[in-house]
């Protein structure tokens, strides 16, 4: 069998793709609840902001009334449906002892993200990773997140291999250089090599839509230091196996 390598974090994050996705109604309080339950570590969401600015979770950011959708952005926090959670309100339910990974939908949501967790528990902005697609984007945040002084909230650029210009060396050194903490790929992208070469420059290396053994095995043996799984007991499973009680 072939040795693990080492992982920048120790142990790697299981996280649970929109909550126990796979278990209960995605990006609800009860599937979040459900994969803590379960052993997850962290927690992954969708952020969009209502028109009152208050950041809440959910995927396709659209809320269906009769035949007819409209964007969560022309909705008052109040007007929405039930089952989509403010952050707020996932922090206080939940509390806050787990790592949370947002992806980042409305462009202006990142410093409300900011505000909410600081709200409930502030040390915890140390264990939300904010993920955002776009290259400029990522580096205008963490520009502004670090005015006056460094901010705790980790920035990863989420994206494909396929859309990196240039080679990978060349966007770890300007993601390193820039003080991105990390890369987000899907698991198709990951190599041994790969993962190696992004923590040569101190980034971490998150893995996403890992859903069987024979993907979260091999993945936690290449070093990745996070995973994302809509089974959140597959996922366990796989982690236990391969590092031990997590």
């Amino acid at each position: 069998m072939q040795q693990r390598l080492p992982s920048l974090l120790d142990p790697p994050i299981s996280f649970a793709h929109r909550g126990a996705r796979a278990h209960a109604p995605e990006n609800t309080l009860e599937a979040f609840q459900l994969a803590l339950k379960l052993g997850a570590t962290g927690l992954e969401s969708d952020v969009w902001l209502t028109s009152d600015g208050v950041a809440v979770l959910d995927h396709d950011g659209v809320v269906k009334r009769g035949v007819r959708k409209r964007a969560i952005r022309e909705f008052r926090r109040e007007d929405l449906p039930e089952h989509i959670p403010t952050l707020t309100e996932l922090l206080q339910e939940l509390g806050t002892d787990y790592a949370l990974s947002l992806d980042l939908k409305d462009p202006d949501s990142a410093w409300p993200v900011v505000e909410a967790v600081s709200g409930v528990d502030r040390s915890m902005l140390e264990r939300v990773w904010l993920c955002e697609p776009s290259l400029n984007r990522v580096i205008e945040l963490r520009a502004s997140f670090d005015t006056g002084g460094p901010n705790p909230v980790r920035l990863l650029q989420t994206t494909r291999l396929e859309r990196i210009k240039g080679t990978p060396e060349r966007r770890a050194e300007y993601l390193a250089r820039h003080h991105i903490d990390g890369i987000n790929l899907h698991r198709t992208d990951w190599n041994g090599g790969l993962v190696a070469l992004f923590h040569r420059f101190g980034l971490v290396a998150f893995s996403w839509d890992l859903q069987h053994e024979h993907d979260l095995r091999p993945a936690l043996r290449m070093g990745v230091d996070a995973v994302y799984s809509d089974h959140v007991d597959v996922m366990i499973d796989a982690v236990t196996a391969e590092i031990g009680t997590i």
